[in-house]
């Protein structure tokens, strides 16, 4: 498995205690994403204070951009390096109310279909980041088995 990295990461994981090749280049959508299926599956990182950012202003109207491109992808997820306590206790730089904050994401995890992941921590959201894209992966090696030994595909 090769994860490719948006050459607009400004934090990019390394990715060092799994056992794949990295590569920077552009991305469509998302932050991660895996080589060859750059048009389906995409992960997009997101740090406490850029998410809070995200959900105001100028900042949501982009943020709601790249969901909204995500949602056609056959995986998309938003994995952020904190827990939902941090953002329920305010614990980010911004005069945003935690329930606004809480709010937003709840209409956006609905309005656009994607799963926010609040994986606690960065190294946390570095594992589910991989987890995601490797279980994609999984996944469409078992739906091309299936479709071989079903003879849809030669």
């Amino acid at each position: 498995m090769k994860i490719l990295i948006d050459s607009r990461e400004q934090k990019p994981f390394t990715f060092e205690r799994f056992d794949i090749q990295t590569d920077k280049t552009g991305l469509p959508v998302g932050d991660y994403s895996v080589l060859g299926f750059e048009d389906r599956v995409a992960v997009e990182r997101k740090e406490v204070n850029d998410l809070i950012s995200c959900l105001m202003g100028k900042d949501r109207e982009r943020f709601q951009r790249e969901l909204a491109k995500g949602r056609s992808y056959d995986s998309f997820a938003v994995v952020v390096e904190a827990s939902l306590q941090d953002i329920a206790d305010g614990r980010y730089r911004s005069d945003m109310k935690p329930h606004s904050a809480l709010q937003s994401i709840a209409a956006m995890m609905t309005r656009y279909r994607v799963p926010f992941v609040f994986a606690g921590t960065r190294e946390g959201a570095e594992y589910m980041t991989f987890s995601l894209l490797q279980k994609y992966l999984q996944e469409i090696e078992k739906r091309y088995k299936a479709a071989v030994k079903m003879g849809q595909v030669a």
